[in-house]
């Protein structure tokens, strides 16, 4: 189209205005200079008017195009013509509408999945009035459209290629519902799925909700790095879209832990004959970045609408249970019980309880004997916190640290441990060391290494007398920020010691990677000793190990005479347990090691006033 055209059929709109004509007209021949100069400005200001005005369509990044009062084109710019893919004998002024319109359906830049699009497009172009369209065409482009009357008569349209930015909106939209990395819907677009479950439920029939948790998830992750992690999660989607299809939706709602909207539900059977299936599944050994890994699955199940008739409490429920599958041994699933609910709030107030206990002062140390096989004397203890609550008596350990992990306060009840027992030690003969264990939170902290110089320093306490007990989940982060603890506590003199050894995922690896003082063989080998050979042989070999090494073995859980005589010919240099004595008040502690040495087969008189050997 040439400039000077510009598309308008009516040559009156380029005449200059009356007024200026009748001026030029109304002057003598010989005056008209001024009124003929006035003329050729309008002509030159008209001119470069069309001039911009042809620009501006030429760049602008909308299509543009004008049509009479008939329906036929006045003007469109390029962008008009490339976007509907249209030919140039379609975009010559006075093309009908209706031409252009079959022109972009042969071409395939018409709009999906509307019926008879031309005669509707053109029936709505006829109502004369304003609307905007958003186009998705046949060619996968999304046009949105303006379209507006002229006054005067005709219409204009400004049509954008929004396709990016609609994709740009569907990925911010995906991504607000489902996990990054697993592709999986995430815990929104789950309680998404439950909302629909709950309404088709409503008109009859059940679901059911599983929650799954990996069972070794976080000793993988933190030993082998996230990117084996990461593979070993992507792997753990893959199987359980492939195993539960079309019957469900799946969702990963935290770190290790997916969820299961199961929709074909006749009876609880097949949520249970599901969750075998998914721990089968699971079971099976996965190869992540070259690494042969199993990790096992605990599966929570609720039914609905029995155990729920929201997402939160059927969430709630079916996690109760999974908390229950895990403490019957993990690789198992379990039905949500309405008196899971009475322990879950039970949990809840021991939570606050222990908050309060904290502030209050309502812990106290006891201390358990290690008998030194070959002197039979005790030279040292170990420190075991106990909660004496002021309601419900004496809390064990195995009650509370648990929760005291989770919620972190393992951080300030450690640091407390350690502060008191290094008071209470300095109280005693200069050859009594202390054994306290040490959470792996509290090195994570980053700040423990101060707490035990303040502690020793407040006590008073010699370095050599201070024994701490790390498990491998300590070492299992390979930080090198905690080997460089461990160093630097092992240089002020503090002994360390790993416990219950040989159950973990690695053990013998972090032998390697620092000097221990110590191993502590796990109570677990020591208990069926006598009765499983397997046992035996690996007591045998971590004790011929640790001579080898020069590290004290000490067996823990020692209960039965026959059992000290077992690991004395094994090569043990410790023991520790019932046998010889419980747990014991720090003010009893020397009155009970007064510095005597045992005979073996005295071992069992010599327990306190009182107290009997559990059998």
């Amino acid at each position: 189209m040439e400039a000077g055209d510009m598309g308008y059929r009516n040559r009156a709109a380029l005449e200059p205005p009356h007024n200026a004509r009748e001026d030029a007209e109304s002057v003598p021949r010989q005056n008209s200079a001024p009124a003929i100069q006035a003329l050729a400005r309008w002509e030159i200001d008209q001119t470069e008017q069309n001039r911009l005005f042809q620009a501006v369509l030429k760049n602008i990044t909308q299509g543009v195009c004008m049509f009479d009062d008939d329906n036929r084109l006045l003007v469109c710019n390029d962008r008009y013509a490339e976007m509907y893919g249209l030919l140039p004998e379609h975009t010559q002024p006075g093309t009908p509408l209706r031409e252009i319109l079959q022109q972009r359906v042969a071409a395939g830049s018409s709009p999906i999945g509307i019926e008879n699009y031309v005669e509707n497009r053109l029936r709505a172009v006829s109502l004369r009035t304003e609307w905007y369209a958003v186009d998705e065409l046949c060619n996968g482009r999304v046009i949105a459209v303006w379209h507006r009357s002229v006054p005067g008569g005709g219409s204009v349209s400004t049509h954008a290629d929004i396709t990016e930015q609609r994709r740009a909106e569907e990925q911010v939209a995906y991504m607000a519902q489902h996990d990054p990395l697993t592709g999986l819907g995430n815990r929104r677009r789950f309680r998404d799925e439950m909302h629909a479950a709950l309404r088709q439920c409503r008109l009859g029939g059940q679901f059911a909700v599983l929650c799954l948790d990996l069972d070794n998830f976080k000793a993988v992750n933190d030993s082998l790095g996230h990117p084996v992690g990461d593979a070993l999660l992507m792997t753990v989607a893959q199987r359980l879209k492939d195993r539960v299809g079309e019957a469900g939706a799946i969702a990963r709602i935290g770190g290790d832990e997916f969820a299961v909207v199961h929709h074909a539900l006749q009876t609880s059977v097949d949520a249970e004959r599901l969750a075998q299936h998914l721990i089968e599944t699971l079971n099976e050994p996965i190869v992540a970045e070259g690494h042969r890994i199993v990790v096992g699955v605990s599966i929570g199940i609720a039914i609905a609408p029995d155990d729920g008739a929201d997402p939160d409490d059927l969430l709630r429920n079916a996690d109760m249970a999974l908390y229950r599958a895990k403490s019957d041994g993990r690789g198992v699933y379990r039905f949500f019980e309405p008196e899971m609910d009475a322990r879950a709030q039970a949990r809840r107030a021991l939570e606050t309880d222990l908050r309060l206990a904290l502030a209050t002062g309502q812990f106290e140390l006891h201390y358990q004997p290690l008998l030194d096989v070959r002197s039979n004397a005790i030279n040292c203890v170990e420190a075991l916190v106990r909660w004496r609550h002021p309601q419900r008596g004496m809390i064990p350990p195995l009650d509370f640290i648990s929760i005291a992990e989770e919620t972190g306060l393992i951080i300030p009840l450690g640091r407390w441990v350690l502060e008191r027992a290094c008071r209470d030690a300095s109280a005693w003969r200069s050859d009594l060391k202390v054994a306290v264990n040490v959470s792996a939170m509290q090195f994570r902290g980053r700040d423990l290494v101060r707490t035990v110089k303040e502690a020793l320093a407040a006590s008073g306490l010699a370095p050599e007398r201070l024994e701490l007990e790390i498990t491998e989940s300590v070492l299992m982060r390979n930080d090198e920020g905690t080997l460089a603890d461990l160093r630097e506590l092992k240089a002020l003199g503090v002994r360390i010691s790993m416990d219950d050894f040989g159950t973990g995922y690695c053990s013998l690896g972090y032998l390697r990677s620092f000097p221990f003082d110590k191993i502590k063989i796990d109570h677990s080998f020591i208990r069926d000793i006598g009765s499983q050979p397997d046992c035996e042989a690996i007591v045998r070999s971590i004790a011929w190990l640790g001579t080898s090494l020069g590290i004290v073995t000490t067996a823990e859980g020692v209960e039965t005479a026959e059992q000290f005589d077992q690991l004395r010919e094994m090569g043990c240099t410790e023991a520790q347990g019932f046998l010889f004595s419980p747990a014991i008040p720090a003010a009893d502690v020397m009155g009970f090691v007064a510095g005597r040495l045992w005979d073996a087969l005295s071992v069992p008189m010599m327990l306190p006033m009182g107290v009997t050997a559990r059998a």
